[in-house]
């Protein structure tokens, strides 16, 4: 009897033990360092309340981001988390649809990815595809622990390179009750095929990865991880049209941003690694909850969208392209970004 009480005691202890170390409190989080300037590149709006606030993924990085949510409101608000485009930062275009979208109702949070902008994560400028999906996911568990939040009526909003990441975490998270693409970018696909799937084919695969693992070996002996460089500045005169449209809005007063890796040395070059071996937006048939998808008729990444929209199984789907509309102009024209749209949709996915 002796002895089964020391075994059962002895097993209680290791339990108890390993149950302890295997627990992460929010203690473990890093600290980060948030400027309180107002330094976007929009006009802050006087009908909406703006706060910095932080959150962590599972990963243990904490996430940075603005918090806009409407003046005067009350009771339990829809909330949508939004980030994008691929290689910018809060300050750019996500803060941009989130106050927009705060104006209408919504409580928002505009959140810089891990390893960008005011978000913790090292080495710095880098992109996963899973971590930036589980960003997503970590927004709405941040707003879902809200007591301004209906936790049954999140949604969220992708940008660029952020839409497929956000059909991905919807995808996987049912939290995410309804989802938007604006102008989006497979980026698998496009790490992995090149543009138009110029380069789908194995042996160009094959010489892209040992260039990538060559560089890898130089990083590690160095520690430099060596950046894409950002869009190109100066431009060249025979660049193709789409990098112009972007220089015009990352390089330019439109919308340069002294923290996002589009604006200067752009992102690490061996993040296009992980994304030729992992394809996003595998399971986006078995979304069951409301997407709409929106495009330029003259983007050059329109095909991203039209291709995505018809693996789409989802009763409640959209897809809308604006007439005459480039990739960068549902960046910040106002005159162009279907907001009403963009508003009807959540009200009614989020009722």
């Amino acid at each position: 009897m002796i002895m089964k009480l020391q075994v059962i005691a002895i097993l209680t202890f290791l339990t108890l033990t390993n149950v302890m170390a295997q627990k992460t409190t929010r203690t473990d989080m890093e600290t980060l360092e948030l400027t309180q300037e107002w330094d976007k590149t929009f006009p802050k709006s006087d009908k909406v309340e703006h706060t910095k606030i932080t959150f962590y993924n599972r990963y243990g990085i904490t996430l940075a981001a603005d918090l806009y949510k409407p003046k005067d409101a009350q009771g339990r608000l829809a909330a949508i988390a939004v980030s994008g485009p691929y290689g910018a930062v809060k300050e750019q275009v996500s803060g941009r649809y989130a106050q927009t979208l705060a104006e209408r109702g919504f409580l928002t949070i505009a959140f810089d990815p891990s390893y960008y902008g005011e978000s913790g994560g090292t080495p710095r400028y880098l992109t996963s595809p899973e971590i930036s999906t589980e960003d997503f996911s970590a927004a709405v568990d941040y707003l879902t622990s809200r007591e301004d939040v209906d936790a049954e009526r999140i949604g969220i909003l992708g940008i660029c390179g952020w839409g497929g990441f956000a059909l991905n975490a919807a995808a996987n998270d049912p939290r995410i009750k309804a989802t938007v693409t604006s102008t989006m970018y497979d980026m698998s696909r496009v790490n992995a095929n090149g543009y138009f799937d110029a380069n789908n084919n194995a042996e160009a695969r094959y010489k892209l990865r040992r260039q990538l693992n060559e560089l890898r070996t130089v990083a590690y002996r160095t520690g430099n991880n060596e950046r894409d460089g950002g869009v190109v500045n100066p431009l060249p005169d025979d660049a193709p049209q789409f990098v112009k449209e972007y220089h015009d809005y990352y390089k330019t007063e439109r919308g340069y941003h002294h923290r996002s890796p589009n604006s200067n040395e752009g992102i690490t070059k061996t993040s296009v690694l992980s994304f030729i071996n992992m394809p996003l937006l595998t399971y986006i048939n078995e979304i069951r909850s409301a997407v709409l998808m929106i495009h330029g008729e003259k983007a050059h990444s329109r095909y991203f969208s039209e291709d995505a929209y018809k693996r789409l199984t989802t009763e409640n789907k959209e897809l809308l392209i604006i007439p005459g509309d480039n990739h960068v102009d549902l960046y910040d024209n106002l005159d162009v970004i279907p907001f009403d749209k963009i508003d009807g949709f959540f009200k009614d996915a989020l009722k």
